[in-house]
């Protein structure tokens, strides 16, 4: 009998037990795009049987391990899994949802502050390495949520878990990579929702509540500070909470900065960078060395790994820092703007769609092509 694993349970079996070998069913170009760590690529289509010398292979790469198959949803996965039964396998699951599945996994991660009443918790989005905020006040009860994913039901729960009542929704940007679930999660609760107030230069179709530079939200005494953090988009806005923390969005990640054409354009991508430079040296680099950053994405690999850190760990860094180590910030403007629009990596699949949908001047049909939208890691760093 073939059993069955939840995309959630893929995910701590990865953390916690090396003695099974996963097997990657789809085909071999959707595999080298996006897979998981550690997965091997064997693509069976609907229909098709093993033959016993690829029985045989198998058995030799899996040396006696137990098996896990996974595919886009979970149906040649299964497929597999039949036939290895038929050769002899014993040991064998399916991921139920397949990689449509695993691109939902997340991690709660809390961030330990200085203060007992700042409330912090990180949500990383594992496949895709987005990540969202619950910021709240313990003392009072409020919190926020910052950059929800389509998935909002966790910010949900994560801010209930800490008994905490979400009284404003915000998102620092429109987003390219994601389906951004803020507006519904804000309609839903009925708190406001909130934007950078440039947004309006960006053919918003949607209400929301414009956020100024220097403008703050207060969750009791908790205070979310706005700067206008133009370059990665025109609108975006990072948070300072407590002037402690500052959620850095797609400005500065731990590893990069964010790229600047998504919105600008190749051909205007150098301007995006200009803006992005005076955003890092004019505001972010003139806060304290000791400011803890939390940026909106890490990012991952196509064959899944974290390019810092790892699922379930704090994605962090103290400013100081990244001020001595990370290289794109020790160079001078002229440099900054030719290395960011002279290596431009690969745009993210769907982004002119997804950003469609995050204006609200589109729609996806259903929650399949939602999904579909979505498949794949981040690319929106530099």
């Amino acid at each position: 009998m073939i059993d069955q694993l939840t995309a959630e349970q893929l995910a701590q079996k990865l953390d916690t037990d090396d003695s099974f070998t996963l097997f990657d069913t789809r085909p071999e170009d959707s595999y080298e795009a996006w897979h998981i760590q550690g997965a091997e690529n064997v693509p069976f289509g609907p229909g098709e049987e093993l033959t016993d010398d690829e029985a045989d292979d198998i058995r030799r790469k899996t040396n006696g391990q137990s098996i896990v198959t996974i595919c886009g949803k979970g149906l040649t996965s299964t497929g597999f899994g039949f036939e290895l039964e038929r050769h002899g396998f014993e040991d064998v699951a399916v991921v139920k949802g397949g990689m449509e599945d695993w691109s939902g996994v997340y991690e709660v991660v809390p961030i330990e502050t200085d203060s007992e009443n700042l409330v912090v918790v990180q949500l990383q989005r594992r496949a895709k390495g987005c990540l969202g905020y619950v910021i709240g006040s313990a003392a009072t009860g409020e919190a926020a949520v910052v950059d929800a994913t389509r998935h909002a039901d966790q910010f949900e729960i994560v801010a209930a878990e800490a008994g905490l009542t979400i009284e404003h929704v915000l998102d620092t940007h429109v987003h390219a990579d994601h389906i951004s679930g803020g507006r519904e999660l804000a309609d839903t609760l009925d708190v406001p929702y909130h934007l950078g107030e440039a947004a309006a230069e960006r053919d918003v179709a949607y209400e929301y509540e414009p956020v100024a530079d220097g403008d703050t939200i207060e969750l009791g005494d908790v205070e979310l500070t706005a700067l206008h953090t133009p370059g990665h988009t025109s609108e975006i806005v990072t948070y300072l909470v407590d002037d402690e923390v500052l959620l850095s969005a797609d400005t500065l990640f731990v590893e990069s900065v964010g790229r600047t054409e998504l919105q600008f354009g190749d051909a205007e991508a150098a301007t995006g960078a200009e803006l992005l430079y005076e955003s890092l040296h004019d505001t972010i680099l003139e806060l304290p060395e000791e400011t803890r950053i939390l940026p909106g994405h890490v990012s991952v690999t196509t064959d899944g790994r974290y390019e810092v850190a790892s699922p379930g760990e704090p994605i962090a860094a103290r400013l100081g820092d990244l001020r001595s180590d990370l290289d794109l910030l020790g160079l001078d403007r002229e440099t900054f703007v030719a290395r960011l629009t002279d290596q431009t990596p690969e745009k993210p699949p769907n982004y002119e769609r997804v950003i469609a949908i995050n204006t609200g001047r589109e729609a996806p049909a259903d929650e399949t092509e939602a999904t579909e939208l979505e498949l794949g890691p981040n690319n929106c760093a530099a």
